[in-house]
Order: C-alpha cells, then sequence, then structure tokens
C-alpha cells in the first residue's frame, strides 16, 4: 500500500510540481542558514521572540523569489495539454529548471554571502554594471578561491535540485474525457497564477503594493536582520528597471523653491579668493575612511603615527574638514558627488539614465574658464564607468592603464585592479609636467582595496595594522609622499592646490565608531596649498558635495551654478548638514551638529543625536530642529528627483 502511495504521487502532475517548488525553498533557507553563519558577527543574535517574525518574513521574501524564478516553470508544468507528458517536454523541463534556479537562487545566494561581508548590503541589480569590467572574471576567481567551501556549498545545493527533482517520474492523467482533462488542468492553472500573482504583490488585499526591499523591516526593528529575511533572486530583479523616476511631491514647485534649491548665484566680490588661477589636483583616495588618521583621531591612537603619516603632516599645514562625510557608499557614487555637488540615494547617480541629461559640473565649469582637465586612473577606462562619467562631466582628457602601459609596459599591473599607485601617481606628475596651465587634474587611487595586495618590494615597510587594509593603506599614502617629493619643485606644483578626499569609508574597520551611521560615513577631507594660501581645521559638519561649491568660492568664481552642496564659507541662513541613503537602514537621512535624522519616504521613523556612539532614539515630542531638519530634507528629495525627471543638472539658461 506504501509502494502504490509513492508511486501515485510520483505520476500526479501536482504533487510533483509541489515537492520541485518545495525544493527550491529549501535551498533558499539552506543559502540563508550558511548565509547567517558566515555574517554573525554583523547580524548578530537572535531571542526566541524574534525568531516567528523573522521565520515569518523570510518565507514572505523566499516566495517571491521562487516565484520571480520559476513561474513560468510553473505555468509550464500546468499548461492543460497532454504533451506535458511526453518524454521530451519532461527533459526541457528538466533542463530549464536547474539552469535557471542554479545561476539565480544558488549562484546569486553564494555571492551574496561573501558580498554582505564587505558592504553590508544584499547583491543588487547595481553590482550586475560591474560585469563589464575587464577584470572580472579574475576577480570572481579571487573571491572562489578564498572562500572554496562555499563553492562546494554551492554545488551541493546544484545536485541537491538535479537528484531532488525527480528526473525519472513520469506524469500521467487520469481523467479519460479530453473536456473534463482540460477544464480542471485549466482550473488548477488559474488558481496557481491567483496564487503566484498574491505571493509576489505580498498579500491578496486591494491596498497591498509589491513587497520592496524595506518592507523587511516589517517582520524586524533590526537593520542587519532585515537582511537576513531578504533573499536573492528578488534583491536583484526587484531592483532593476529604476529607469522610470517615481517620486512623492511633498510641496508645490513654488514653495519648494523656497525651501531648498540646488541654483547657487554666488556674490563673491567681497570675499577672498585665495585659490583664483591656481591649478586644482583633487586627489580621491579609496577607502580613506577618517579612521584611519592618528591626526583625525588624537584620542584612538594616543600619539602613534596611524596609517596616514604623511596626508597627516598635510592636514596639519592645510585647510582640513575635521567631520566631513561621504554621501555614498561605494566608488562609483563618489565622483559625482565630488566633481559634480550630485549625491546618490537609492541607486548611483551614475548607473542612473538620467544622469546623462544636461549638466555642467566642475571640470566643464572650469574649462570655460580656460583650465585643461584632465582624469587619470590607474584601471582601465571602461572600469566601473569611470572614463563614461568624466566624458560626460566634461573632462577633455581622460589617462588610464591602457594609456600608461603604452609607455612604461605592463610590468606595474597588480594583477587584479590596475596600475599600483605609486607609479600611476609618479605618471600623473610626468604628464601635469607638459600640461598646459592652469589645469584641473583629478585622480583616482585604487591599491588600498579588495584584495588588498601591494609591491613584493614593499614587503615589511609598514605596520600590519589592525586591518587587511591598513598596509595598503599605507603603501599609498608614501606613494604621495613621493609624489610631493618628485614634483615639489615644479612651478606647476607651487600654483597648486591639492584637494584629497576619500571615495567612502572602508569595508575593513576597527573601531565600534566606525559600524555607526555617522562614523561609517566620516571620511578624510582637506585642502592643501603649498603656499599656505588657505590653513586651518574647519570644525563644522562637510560633506563630499560642498567640495565643488567651496572650490568655485575659494576661486572667486561668481557665475550661476548647479550643486546640491554648498559653499561652507559663503554666508548662509541654513546649519551645515550631510545628507544621504543608508543602505543599512533602507532610509534616507540628514545630520547636523546635534541630531541625525532617518526618513522613510513619509516620516520620521528615528532620532538620535550626532554624537551619540549607541545611537539611542530621542523619544517624542521632538525638537523644533526635527523638523525643521525633516523639511529641509524632503525637499532636497524632492528637487533631486525632479531634476532626474526634467534631465537638467544647470541652472535655467545657462
Amino acid at each position: 500500500m506504501k509502494k502504490n502511495l509513492i508511486q501515485n504521487l510520483r505520476s500526479c502532475n501536482l504533487c510533483m510540481l509541489v515537492w520541485r517548488i518545495l525544493l527550491v525553498y529549501i535551498v533558499l533557507w539552506l543559502c540563508r542558514a550558511v548565509f547567517w553563519i558566515y555574517n554573525a558577527d554583523l547580524i548578530g543574535t537572535t531571542t526566541s521572540e524574534e525568531l516567528g517574525q523573522l521565520i515569518y518574513g523570510s518565507w514572505r521574501f523566499d516566495t517571491v523569489s521562487m516565484l520571480y524564478v520559476n513561474i513560468f516553470f510553473i505555468v509550464l508544468s500546468l499548461i492543460p495539454l497532454r504533451l506535458r507528458e511526453k518524454e521530451w517536454w519532461q527533459k526541457i523541463m528538466f533542463w530549464y529548471y536547474i539552469a535557471v534556479n542554479t545561476l539565480t537562487v544558488v549562484v546569486l545566494n553564494v555571492a551574496d554571502i561573501i558580498y554582505f561581508n564587505y558592504t553590508q548590503k544584499r547583491f543588487t541589480s547595481d553590482e550586475l554594471f560591474f560585469a563589464d569590467n575587464d577584470n572580472s572574471l579574475k576577480l570572481i576567481m579571487k573571491f572562489a578561491a578564498e572562500n572554496w567551501y562555499l563553492i562546494l556549498f554551492g554545488v551541493a545545493l546544484i545536485a541537491l535540485l538535479w537528484y531532488g527533482y525527480g528526473r525519472k517520474a513520469r506524469p500521467t492523467h487520469r481523467i479519460g474525457n479530453k473536456w473534463a482533462f482540460f477544464g480542471v488542468n485549466m482550473f488548477t492553472l488559474a488558481c496557481a497564477i491567483g496564487l503566484s500573482i498574491g505571493g509576489i504583490r505580498g498579500g491578496f488585499s486591494h491596498s497591498t503594493r509589491p513587497i520592496t526591499l524595506s518592507n523587511a523591516t516589517d517582520h524586524t526593528k533590526s537593520v542587519s536582520k532585515a537582511y537576513l529575511i531578504l533573499s536573492n533572486p528578488f534583491c536583484t530583479i526587484r531592483t532593476m528597471g529604476n529607469e522610470g523616476i517615481s517620486y512623492k511631491k511633498y510641496y508645490e514647485q513654488e514653495q519648494l523653491d523656497s525651501l531648498y534649491t540646488p541654483y547657487h548665484y554666488p556674490d563673491t566680490t567681497a570675499m577672498a579668493a585665495p585659490l583664483k588661477d591656481k591649478n586644482i589636483i583633487i586627489f580621491i583616495l579609496e577607502s580613506f575612511s577618517a579612521e584611519h588618521s592618528a591626526f583625525l583621531n588624537p584620542e584612538l591612537y594616543a600619539g602613534k603615527s596611524g596609517y596616514t603619516p604623511f596626508l597627516d603632516s598635510l592636514m596639519k599645514e592645510g585647510l582640513t574638514f575635521w567631520s566631513c562625510y561621504s554621501n555614498g557608499h561605494k566608488s562609483i557614487e563618489a565622483m559625482p558627488s565630488i566633481l559634480g555637488s550630485i549625491p546618490s540615494f537609492k541607486t548611483p547617480f551614475v548607473l542612473m539614465p538620467q544622469s546623462l541629461g544636461e549638466s555642467r559640473q566642475l571640470p566643464k565649469i572650469l574649462a570655460e574658464q580656460g583650465y585643461t582637465t584632465s582624469f587619470f586612473l590607474g584601471s582601465p577606462r571602461s572600469s566601473m564607468g569611470f572614463g563614461a562619467y568624466a566624458n560626460n562631466a566634461g573632462i577633455n582628457n581622460i589617462y588610464a592603464m591602457e594609456d600608461y602601459e603604452k609607455i612604461h609596459g605592463n610590468g606595474d599591473f597588480d594583477g587584479w585592479w590596475g596600475i599600483w599607485d605609486e607609479p600611476m601617481i609618479q605618471y600623473t606628475g610626468s604628464v601635469l609636467n607638459t600640461t598646459q596651465q592652469p589645469f584641473m587634474a583629478t585622480l583616482y587611487t585604487i591599491t588600498s582595496h579588495h584584495p588588498f595586495v601591494y609591491p613584493e618590494e614593499y614587503e615589511g615597510r609598514f605596520d600590519r595594522g589592525q586591518t587587511k587594509l591598513h598596509y595598503p593603506v599605507q603603501y599609498t599614502d608614501h606613494a604621495l609622499r613621493q609624489f610631493f617629493a618628485t614634483y615639489g619643485n615644479e612651478e606647476w606644483f607651487r600654483n597648486s592646490a591639492f584637494v584629497f578626499v576619500a571615495d567612502h569609508v572602508s569595508s575593513e574597520t576597527f573601531t565600534p565608531e566606525a559600524n555607526t551611521l555617522m562614523g561609517g560615513n566620516r571620511i578624510i577631507s582637506f585642502i592643501y596649498t603649498p603656499d599656505g594660501s588657505v590653513k586651518g581645521i574647519h570644525n563644522g559638519i562637510t560633506q563630499q558635495i560642498d567640495i565643488m561649491p567651496t572650490l568655485l568660492g575659494l576661486m572667486g568664481y561668481n557665475e550661476p551654478y548647479f550643486g546640491f552642496g554648498n559653499d561652507i564659507f559663503a554666508p548662509s541662513d541654513q546649519q551645515p548638514t550631510t545628507i544621504g541613503f543608508s543602505s543599512k537602514a533602507m532610509q534616507f537621512y540628514i545630520a547636523d551638529a546635534e541630531y541625525v535624522v532617518l526618513f522613510d519616504e513619509n516620516s520620521v521613523t528615528k532620532v538620535f543625536r550626532t554624537d551619540d556612539p549607541t545611537e539611542t532614539p530621542i523619544a517624542e515630542p521632538w525638537p523644533d530642529r526635527i523638523h525643521e531638519l525633516e523639511t529641509q530634507l524632503k525637499a532636497t528629495i524632492q528637487q533631486y528627483y525632479h531634476h532626474l525627471e526634467s534631465q537638467i543638472f544647470k541652472p535655467l539658461g545657462v
């Protein structure tokens, strides 16, 4: 009797489909278990009270993931035609099931296990952009070698799908009448489609909207556990198709412009212009967190030299922005923030097709003033879209790895990303030796990045530090010292202003403060001039998007321009703030010297003091300043998406 029951189940088409769907759920849950184990330090412990909600939330998101990938398989399995019983049909169904679930369920989730450890966010469609990099395959192989046991885990999951599928089972129909067969199976298919629609939307009520990433916080107050609830392919597919702009309009346009406008109409007639006619050289430093600097953290290092001794020496003689914050978390978000005063929120600005609209960013503005504009990158020109962005921003000359190797060969290739920082920085100086002045040059360093390698000849030269990044950071700091030593006596060097700013905070941290929202965005940022024309410490809050307006102010530029930041030295009625989108909290935020305000597009969800490392929420009723910050943030968000929609990033008539 038991044998007959098993045979009946193996010949029941609907039963086999349910089992194969359940198999996908099992794979998703195994991935989640390993994800939790691998990232336990970041996710934290779970109480018994939380467990029920975590399980329910995970089931909701896994249902969407399973349906996104297998909806076509479900429909084909239930199609009310007897050809589904044919051997050739069953073979096609088997290979389809294995292929799509291997690529989108197993591969994406195993990649997520590793990826989350570095970025503390789930793998989304944004990351698919980087597949264009020439070194992508090599980097993937590097990650695979470092995490070989996870590769074996992925292979085991594929084997589970393969053998668990029940390839030898053959469905047989028990309804002889073809019309009855069609009717019953059509009804089954209709029910399956209805259930699938409800599963994808997250419910069946009229008010239910398709669930998105932020809905994970419906089941937990912990952001780290929200990432545990999420799974792929949901995160990747749900973030695709961001071409359309949909945003909340909090204010009518006239009121909006009175609350906040990205248009600047400077009056510099009464202001000093210490950088007028100077060359501008911007070093965008990969992963140079403020945490690396002993100068910016005297209590942390207590007399020790830290990991950026040369930059610290320059900060003492330059204009240092003590509390400067990045406006993004990825390298690709840094350039528009620094060179265009344009932040990134949910999606990196340069990955949005609207970023190709009319703009007038710092390189273009200075080119109009007679500056020669150049961009230097040790990676290939196409790496991360930097070259395309540089072109769109108005940079005239791009020097990338290909250009370096035409002159110096490929002996300085680091094996992963591009040219080591020291030879690339020296090459930059050699090009600037022959560049017509005045010029603006931007160099993006690359060595202080995973996989944390450095030239063999520097083995044993520096302190190992407390993270894997500290050695490469010291190497890049040394490379900058060598640049100053080589070119310090050149006329163009003495007539230059050097801007040093990190692209974002490193994933490799060692202090508790680095895991907070503010500490996790605090970066190195300062201006140094050989003639000492700008000096001091600016203690107020600054951000990457303030760099362009501040430079223009120091250069005495008095024409209208577009930017979401502010000239920190210009008179203003508003207190300095920093804004951004937290990929951890999945919310917008704004912070000033007193408060940090989190905002979910509808209302303020949390307020805490800027200097509070515990981020303890401030209970309502909140002081008036909180509501002022909320208004400023809403107006900024609306202006940002309004200009994305119109694809115009410059003052009208300019």
